[in-house]
C-alpha cells in the first residue's frame, strides 16, 4: 500500500475516533445534566429554592415550571432564571437543564425573573414570563423542557397596558388559559387583575385589555384560571401577607362571584402563588412557602403540593398545607 494513502487512512481513523469520543462525551454530559430525585413530602424540592409554580399535563406526565430563588436566607429577591421538572407519579422527579434565563430577554432592564406559566399549542410550548418592571414576555420551545427562546424580542405587555395601575411592578404574574372553543386568554397583574384575548399565534394580544372586579375581591397578584364542570375558577393571592382566595363565573370574562379563601398565610412567607391542575383523575393545589429548613423564608421559597377537593356544589374545600403532601395515604 502506498505510504501516503496509509497515513491518510490513519488520519481519517484518528479524526473519526475523536469525533466519536466527542459525541459520547456530549451524550454523557446531557445525561449527567438531568437530576433525578424523589419527593418525600413538602417541600417537594429540597436541593434548591423554587417559587411561583405553574404546571401542565402532557399525556401521562406532569410538567412543573418554577421560578428560582438564588439561595437560602435571602433578604431580598434574587431570581435570574427559571426551572423545569417532570413526574409521572408526584414522587419521582426529573430536573432538566436550565430552560430559560433572564438574560435571554435582551429587553429586560429589571434584573429579576418573576413568575410565569407554560402552555402547549400549535405543537409548541409557550412560556409567558414576567420581570420586575420591564413587562411580560413570551418564549417558545419545541419541547416542554426547552430550551426556550424569546419569541418577540420585546415585551408582549408593559405597564402602559395596565391602564388602572400606577406602580412599576403591576405588569407581572401572567397566567394563560385556552378555552374549549380554542380561544386563548391571558390574565396578569399586581393590585389590579387584567385580562386579554390572545391571537391564535399566541404571541399577540387580540383586542383591548380588560379588568376583573367583583365584590369581596382583594386582589394582590398571582391569578390562575381553571375550569371545572363548565365553570371558570379564578384563584389569586389576596392581601399581604398573602392568602389564596378564589371566585367563580359562568363566562371567563365574568362577572365573578367571590367564593372565599383557599389557603391561609404560610406564616414563613409573605407571598404565595398557586397552580391548580387535574392529574390522573385527582386535583392538586401547587404553591410555595418558606418551609425548607433551616433557611427558608419570604425570599428563599419552596414549592409544595397538596390535594384539592370540590364540594358537591362546586365550591372548593379549604386547602390544608401539610408536611406529608401527596405521600399521605389517600393523597
Amino acid at each position: 500500500m502506498n505510504r501516503s494513502i496509509y497515513h491518510f487512512r490513519i488520519l481519517l481513523y484518528s479524526i473519526g475516533l475523536q469525533l466519536l469520543l466527542i459525541s459520547i462525551a456530549n451524550a454523557q454530559d446531557v445525561t449527567d445534566s438531568l437530576f433525578n430525585f424523589r419527593s418525600n413530602g413538602n417541600p417537594i424540592i429540597n436541593h434548591k429554592y423554587t417559587a411561583d409554580p405553574a404546571a401542565i399535563v402532557v399525556d401521562n406526565t406532569l410538567w412543573l415550571f418554577t421560578g428560582h430563588d438564588f439561595a437560602g436566607g435571602q433578604k431580598g429577591y434574587k431570581m435570574k432564571d427559571w426551572c423545569v421538572f417532570s413526574t409521572t407519579d408526584l414522587q419521582n422527579w426529573t430536573e432538566y437543564p436550565t430552560p430559560l434565563k433572564l438574560e435571554d430577554f435582551s429587553w429586560d432592564k429589571s434584573g429579576s425573573a418573576y413568575a410565569g406559566q407554560v402552555i402547549k399549542r400549535n405543537n409548541k410550548y409557550y412560556w409567558y414570563i414576567s420581570t420586575n418592571g420591564s413587562g411580560i414576555g413570551v418564549a417558545t420551545a419545541d419541547r416542554p423542557q426547552g430550551p426556550y427562546r424569546d419569541a418577540l424580542g420585546k415585551p408582549l405587555l408593559t405597564n402602559a397596558d395596565c391602564f388602572a395601575s400606577k406602580h412599576s411592578w403591576t405588569c407581572i404574574d401572567p397566567t394563560v388559559f385556552i378555552d374549549d372553543d380554542g380561544q386563548g386568554w391571558l390574565f396578569w397583574g399586581n393590585g389590579v387583575c387584567y385580562y386579554a384575548k390572545l391571537k391564535k399565534n399566541m404571541i399577540e394580544i387580540d383586542g383591548k385589555v380588560g379588568r376583573i372586579e367583583f365584590d369581596g375581591m382583594q386582589f394582590e397578584e398571582a391569578p390562575w384560571i381553571h375550569k371545572y364542570k363548565k365553570k371558570y375558577y379564578l384563584s389569586y393571592a389576596s392581601g399581604f401577607p398573602e392568602k389564596i382566595a378564589y371566585a367563580t363565573a359562568e363566562k371567563i370574562e365574568g362577572p365573578y362571584t367571590y367564593r372565599g379563601i383557599l389557603n391561609e398565610v404560610a406564616g414563613n412567607s409573605g407571598t404565595n402563588h398557586q397552580a391548580i391542575i387535574e392529574f390522573k383523575g385527582n386535583w392538586y393545589f401547587i404553591y410555595h412557602n418558606g418551609a425548607r429548613q433551616r433557611d427558608g423564608n419570604s425570599f428563599s421559597r419552596s414549592v409544595c403540593i397538596d390535594r384539592l377537593f370540590y364540594n358537591p356544589d362546586g365550591s372548593i374545600k379549604r386547602i390544608v398545607m401539610t408536611s406529608e403532601g401527596t405521600t399521605i395515604r389517600g393523597k
